[in-house]
């Protein structure tokens, strides 16, 4: 199949950054003890700003499709192609607005371009890698001359209050589990996408894409990431559908984002493992990568990842790490788009330079990375 280019990226962040201290007015007061439980995970994470599309009273003016929405736009804003010759558009996120329709869907209309082909990845922050290799391989196929893909996630409106009062997971202190607490203190919210072509842009940088690799590793690990069912005392998932009624999915905490972190530490070495597999087949030369953007959830499982790379002898100098965590946040299936127009619009590009994208997911163990070079029109 032909090579195929990223010639343009945007990005949509709703609001202002909203720093540390002023969280707490947008996801909402549970009690001192959660505050203090979530200023441990802050010092964890070591994200300093955020944005949230969720107003302090709990109104939006926003949707997650429409978020998305304003990210295809953000990325035609730069665009040298017609709109009207995309042909493809492939969707990212953890959790849609609806259950039906799919984000691709939403995100199609929201961003007023013509009839379509459309696909709508779901999973969690690895959910970006499948839409990228979708449309990549939708362009290299030739089915399409261009593709979009875009990531988007509006987490901070399943952390208000009322999602927890009233549940069997909120304590008689006011605090959640550890495994909610995390996620309440570490999701953003944001979209972003890119431009897949079966050319370079004219003018200015592409990015070639020379080869994505995704790999499930749900044959090992129980779901890790959850929303959408609960636990029961035997550790078995139950889906919301499952429950009696509505009312009971509602009570066991059904609806609420879950991280199991002991699980998620587990998945490290399997990760660490797909890198070195790929370094053994030759399609990772650590030596010869001169970005490395590598989504990560906090602080402290960048620190655990480049400790467990450096025993193993396949450590990037961190020198060579791009992020945006700290003042961007955790933004979930945009994450990696974030990071690739920040890299963009950075200044540090030039030409033959090659980027390794890393992208880990706990939701069941997904890791998926991807080699690009720097090229100029």
């Amino acid at each position: 199949m032909d090579k195929v280019f990223i010639t343009a990226t945007g990005q949509f962040l709703p609001g202002p950054p909203v720093p540390n201290e002023a969280m707490i007015d947008y996801i909402g007061r549970l009690s001192p003890a959660a505050e203090r439980l979530g200023r441990l995970t802050l010092r964890q994470n070591r994200i300093k700003t955020r944005h949230y599309a969720i107003r302090p009273d709990g109104g939006s003016d926003w949707t997650l499709a429409t978020l998305a929405g304003a990210a295809v736009r953000s990325v035609l804003a730069t665009a040298e192609i017609d709109p009207r010759a995309i042909g493809f558009l492939a969707s990212a996120t953890t959790q849609n607005d609806l259950m039906v329709p799919g984000l691709a869907s939403g995100a199609h209309a929201a961003a007023g371009l013509p009839p379509m082909e459309i696909a709508s990845l779901q999973s969690v922050c690895a959910s970006s890698m499948m839409a990228l290799k979708a449309a990549a391989l939708q362009v290299a196929a030739g089915e399409h001359r261009a593709a979009l893909a875009v990531g988007a996630e509006f987490s901070s409106r399943y952390f208000r209050p009322g999602f927890y009062q009233g549940t069997e997971t909120l304590g008689d202190d006011g605090t959640l589990p550890g495994d909610a607490e995390f996620l309440r203190w570490t999701l953003s919210d944001g979209a972003a996408g890119l431009l897949i072509e079966d050319r370079p842009a004219a003018r200015g940088l592409s990015l070639r894409i020379d080869w994505i690799s995704l790999r499930s590793f749900a044959d090992r690990f129980p779901p890790c990431m959850t929303g959408g069912g609960a636990r029961d005392a035997a550790g078995m998932m139950t889906p919301w559908s499952l429950f009696g009624d509505i009312h009971a999915a509602a009570a066991a905490g059904a609806f609420q984002l879950r991280q199991d972190v002991d699980l998620l530490h587990r998945m490290l070495p399997v990760w660490l493992g797909e890198f070195m597999r790929l370094v053994d087949t030759g399609q990772i030369e650590p030596a010869r990568v001169d970005h490395f953007l590598c989504h990560f959830s906090a602080h402290s499982l960048r620190e655990e990842m480049a400790r467990l790379a450096t025993k193993a002898g396949c450590m990037i100098p961190e020198e060579r790490w791009f992020t945006n965590i700290y003042e961007k946040g955790n933004v979930g299936a945009a994450s990696i788009f974030l990071l690739l127009d920040d890299l963009r619009r950075s200044g540090k590009l030039a030409p033959g330079e090659r980027i390794l994208l890393a992208v880990p997911e706990s939701g069941q163990c997904i890791m998926a990375y991807a080699g690009l070079t720097v090229v100029e029109g």
